[in-house]
């Protein structure tokens, strides 16, 4: 059988893994000789045969296939084994076919690939045992990273950090691992030293290496201010590194997902569409993108946008969130399963967390919205998160755990307008809160002139209040600074409370020039419409007789699939 061992890395580096496995069934069943360098080549058929089924993602039995090779592994001799050449190579595969420096079992990198396969099962505390018993001084970048990134999920922050430090010397430019260090707190002072610590790969490289430090250093600055809710300072790094690498598409799609956390609604779309424009098959942050579109009722660009990532891969956990957010309008229930859906194939995705906490509060779900929340918490806090659940506890009459997480938000993120809007919203609900209620809007409007939320909170106090005038001066101060559709909804309503028709119909009408998707605006056109006609419109509507079942919906997702 030693012309068809010799094809196993041919297929394996080539990617057909299906023939590979094939191959393997017949290496692994082979009756070879029971001599010492029969169960050496016992040993690297049934890693080959592991590396194919590993590629298969058939993960259970690859990791049944590695524990074999081990175990036969053990049991040859030692010295037997010193002297028996395996053409297992230091990466854990057979060299090339041709060549003749065979190097011994590399037991090291078989402990790693068993521990890719328990982390592909989710089985991360086997995953860890199996990497700790590799010894530090042999571990290579790839191991330390995933060393780091497994002490993470089980919450050992500090074993985490030393890995993904290790990470940094040993390279510089592995940004999960900056990432992973600047939400854990490291100050950018420290990056520079590992920087500095890193090798010189091949000589003087080329170019100027201070430019290209300072450009690290920059970007090691904006993933540290983010991390410290310092959203602001972020943006602004960004732009800068925007100037020095124009159409950056990971640049562009950063700054998206900042300004779509702090509320730049449509800055946020705008760079998300320039992102596609520049890569149309990028598929990080979609969802947030989606999400986004979802916000504006812009369901034309919102089933493209799903549609495009359904053909480039419908197996993405952002195509998922993606799913359900185009559904939540049609079926909210539907839309939680795409949620759920989006959680089960990467149980660390944030947006995922964040939509299906949306969605129990719409179904009225607060208890479980709450949970969603706190998992979205668990693996990064951020303003969404915070406001998901204050919003959940005020559901449930929480008012302390509510007025907890905002006044923690508020702490968190000091220089945040929309943290200080959080802790009025709070007070907010009752009547004897209202008037600290307005000092923390007045505060986050003063703190941020354009933050339309604290300016529709506000209006919405003094409504509350029976202040109808002061609303609407308010209101119609910030018009002549921002045309807004929210803007222009807020003052229909309060016209229409006080049975100022006309003038309520002229402001539905301007949102929905402005926005002509908006719901908001079309459903209070619709009730507005029945109080112009004398007709209450709280009254509920006669079913009708003939009902059917929702045909255009059921063609849409069969469009989708």
């Amino acid at each position: 059988m030693e012309a068809p061992r010799e094809c196993m890395p041919a297929l394996l580096d080539a990617g057909l893994f299906g023939s590979a496995q094939t191959l393997g069934c017949f290496l692994v069943s082979s009756a070879g000789p029971s001599n010492e360098a029969g169960m050496s080549m016992k040993v690297e058929s049934l890693v080959l045969h592991g590396d194919a089924l590993y590629g298969e993602k058939e993960f259970r039995r690859a990791l049944s296939a590695y524990k074999q090779a081990m175990q036969y592994n053990r049991s040859i001799p030692r010295q037997a084994t010193s002297n028996t050449r395996s053409s297992v190579s230091t990466t854990g595969r057979s060299p090339s076919p041709n060549s003749l420096n065979l190097l011994p079992f590399n037991e090291n990198e078989v402990k790693f690939k068993i521990a890719l396969c328990h982390s592909a099962l989710c089985e991360h505390r086997e995953a860890l045992q199996e990497m700790e018993g590799i010894p530090s001084k042999v571990r290579m970048l790839k191991m330390n990273l995933m060393l780091g990134k497994l002490y993470r999920i089980l919450r050992n922050n500090r074993s985490a950090a030393v890995c993904y430090k290790e990470c940094l010397r040993q390279c510089p430019y592995v940004f999960e691992a900056v990432t992973a260090l600047a939400e854990m707190g490291l100050p950018s002072k420290e990056f520079s030293l590992l920087f500095s610590q890193a090798p010189n790969r091949g000589g003087k490289p080329p170019g100027d290496p201070a430019d290209a430090q300072r450009w690290w250093n920059r970007y090691v600055e904006a993933q540290c201010s983010i991390a410290s809710h310092d959203y602001k300072g972020g943006l602004d790094i960004y732009l800068e590194l925007m100037q020095r690498f124009p159409s950056n598409v990971h640049i562009l799609l950063e700054i998206a997902k900042v300004e779509a956390i702090i509320g730049r609604n449509d800055e946020a779309i705008m760079n998300f569409e320039k992102a596609r424009l520049i890569d149309p098959n990028i598929m990080t942050y979609m969802d947030e993108y989606a999400i986004l579109l979802k916000s504006k009722s812009d369901y034309n660009k919102l089933n493209k946008l799903v549609h495009d990532m359904l053909h480039i891969d419908p197996a993405r956990p952002e195509t998922c969130a993606a799913l359900a957010a185009m559904w939540e309008r049609k079926d909210e229930r539907k839309a939680l399963t795409y949620a759920e859906k989006s959680l089960r194939v990467d149980d660390r995705h944030i947006t995922g967390y964040i939509m299906k906490g949306n969605l129990h509060l719409s179904l009225n779900r607060p208890d479980l919205a709450v949970t969603d929340f706190r998992g979205a918490q668990e693996l990064r806090a951020d303003l969404r998160s915070y406001q998901g659940l204050v919003h959940a506890y005020l559901a449930l009459s929480k008012c302390k755990d509510a007025l907890f997480t905002a006044r923690e938000a508020m702490k968190v993120m000091h220089q945040s307008a929309k943290a200080l809007k959080l802790v009025g919203d709070v007070h907010a609900i009752s009547s004897s809160g209202r008037e600290k209620a307005r000092k923390f809007y007045e505060s986050a409007i003063r703190l941020e002139p354009g933050f339309l939320g604290a300016a529709l909170a506000l209006a919405d106090l003094h409504v509350a209040e029976g202040r109808n005038k002061e609303a609407v001066l308010l209101l119609e101060r910030y018009l002549r600074q921002w045309a807004d559709d929210s803007l222009h909804i807020k003052l229909a309503q309060v016209f229409a409370d006080t049975n100022m028709l006309s003038d309520a119909l002229s402001h539905y009408q301007s949102a929905l020039r402005i926005n002509p998707h908006n719901e908001a605006a079309k459903k209070g056109l619709e009730r507005l419409e029945k109080q112009m006609k004398g007709v209450d419109p709280d009254a509920p509507e006669e079913e009708d007789d003939n009902e059917v079942d929702d045909i255009d919906a059921d063609q849409d997702e069969a469009e989708l699939l």
